[in-house]
């Protein structure tokens, strides 16, 4: 759906959906859109410090070539001539791709990684680099090299992680679109803090890599780590998706599914499971009012919503505290070398908490055993999707914590570690999630999420629709400056 009346808006403000159809009828060329949005950035990118790098140069020759090949007839691709930002842990040719390190601040890429190819294919114009944590683990975008990524609503808040400049690009308007990736929410924590929306598609779905110049990534990364959009609508959404879907053989989970969606949408009447039990944290007053937003939302439209149980994602959060930071062991080293003082810090609370579930040194048995339960896990939770293909739950149990509080102390991180148990669980199963904006409570935002089938992201994507149609919109909007 439009976000609001094109007509009414400065490009910049446009939905992608919207300045593509401007695009297509003449009404608006890639230069203007592009120009529009670098003026956006001159604005508000110093109050927040989403983009740690924009290439104006690079960004106007490309909508130059978009607008000529619009003049030839010659476009396809359904995002010709849309701006776009890359998460700075992904290649971009020419571009540097430093993951907030210090150490790699002159590592130029040299070649475009598989999910920016297929972004470059479908027509998107590369504006810049979205900040993240040093290392992109943690909850919030700050690091010695290029500083910290601010909530557009507060200050005091963190604008999530660790797709946190991304998410806060989108809300102020620099980008209709940005790029993310998330194996314990990265992209999902984020829209969330930020309020917009953002997809975590099936594993294989979109061929994700950071780097084709290394390649070798842990078997948690091939198995639970996606690449995914972030965008002010749902409508949006699918339009990056589609653009980035597609097979890449450099990419071992990488599968030939085909989209566009066919149309089979779900029915009136077709049961929505609603989460309301707390396995791992009680769920805060604001995040409980928000579901129940959500439910009526959704009875409204149409919908019935059940309450189920579904113990499976409580396991596989404490899955996620052995297998990932098992596999997170081979990057020690580095951080001890390379990070800065925060996810040192983080990463300790990290394997203390880790260890409180598993102890200090779980055994290869337990990490075989630990797969082996989760195939169990998945097989579960497959059964009880068949009759609700869509699941609604809270993204987090509480509210966006302040900025840097969760690597405080290690009650502090215990804390948001619990609180963040619905955005971690589902990673380890492999299930696709939505986080949609539900509208502001006190100042930040509020947000539920959306579970579905496996390779049934149409499925999140209709459900996100009919949620959003009914919730207020929030962004673009101008970011604090206190």
């Amino acid at each position: 759906m439009s976000l609001r009346s094109p007509g009414s808006l400065p490009a910049w403000a446009l939905s992608a959906t919207d300045a593509s159809a401007l695009l297509r009828r003449g009404e608006l060329s890639a230069v203007e859109l592009t120009r529009s949005c670098l003026g956006r950035i001159a604005v508000v990118n110093p109050v927040v410090n989403a983009l740690n790098f924009v290439d104006e140069a690079a960004a106007i020759r490309a909508a130059e070539q978009a607008d000529a090949a619009l003049a030839r007839g010659a476009v396809s691709a359904p995002l010709h001539g849309i701006p776009v930002a890359i998460k700075d842990n992904t290649d971009v040719r020419g571009q540097p791709m430093t993951n907030g390190i210090v150490a790699l601040k002159d590592n130029i890429a040299s070649a475009d990684a598989p999910q920016v190819a297929r972004l470059r294919a479908a027509g998107a114009i590369v504006l810049g680099r979205s900040n993240t944590p040093c290392f992109s683990f943690s909850w919030d975008a700050r690091n010695d090299l290029h500083g910290t990524t601010w909530n557009p609503w507060s200050r005091a808040h963190t604008p999530g992680g660790s797709s946190g400049g991304a998410a806060c690009a989108v809300a102020t308007g620099m980008v209709p679109l940005a790029h993310g990736n998330d194996i314990g929410g990265s992209i999902r924590h984020p829209a969330y803090c930020c309020g917009v929306a953002g997809l975590r598609p099936t594993p294989g779905r979109v061929p994700g890599l950071f780097s084709p110049a290394k390649g070798d990534e842990a078997l948690g990364l091939q198995l639970m780590l996606v690449d995914g959009p972030i965008a002010r609508g749902v409508a949006d959404l699918r339009l990056m998706l589609e653009s980035m879907t597609g097979f890449d053989p450099r990419v071992p989970g990488s599968l030939p599914l085909p989209l566009p969606f066919p149309a089979s949408p779900l029915l009136p009447g077709t049961r929505i499971g609603v989460l309301r039990e707390d396995d791992v944290k009680p769920r805060t007053p604001t995040v409980a009012a928000a579901l129940e937003r959500a439910v009526v939302a959704l009875q409204q439209a149409g919908f019935t919503v059940e309450e189920v149980r579904l113990p499976e994602l409580a396991e596989a959060w404490r899955l996620w505290w052995l297998l990932v930071m098992e596999e997170t062991r081979a990057l020690l080293p580095s951080i001890e070398r390379d990070g800065d003082a925060p996810i040192k810090a983080w990463i300790g609370f990290n394997y203390d908490v880790a260890s409180e579930m598993w102890g200090r040194q779980p055994s290869l048995t337990d990490y075989i055993n630990g797969y082996a339960r989760r195939a169990r896990l998945i097989a579960s939770l497959q059964q009880k999707l068949r009759r609700y293909p869509v699941i609604l739950m809270p993204v987090a149990s509480e509210e966006p914590f302040k900025q840097g509080q969760h690597y405080a102390d290690l009650a502090s991180a215990r804390a948001a570690i619990a609180s963040g148990w619905p955005l971690m669980a589902i990673p380890v199963l492999g299930f696709p999630a939505l986080a949609v904006p539900t509208g502001c409570v006190d100042g930040l935002p509020t947000g539920v999420q959306l579970m579905g089938r496996r390779f049934h992201e149409r499925d999140v994507l209709q459900v996100g629709a009919a949620l959003e149609a009914a919730m207020p919109v929030l962004t673009p909007m101008d970011p604090l400056r206190t």
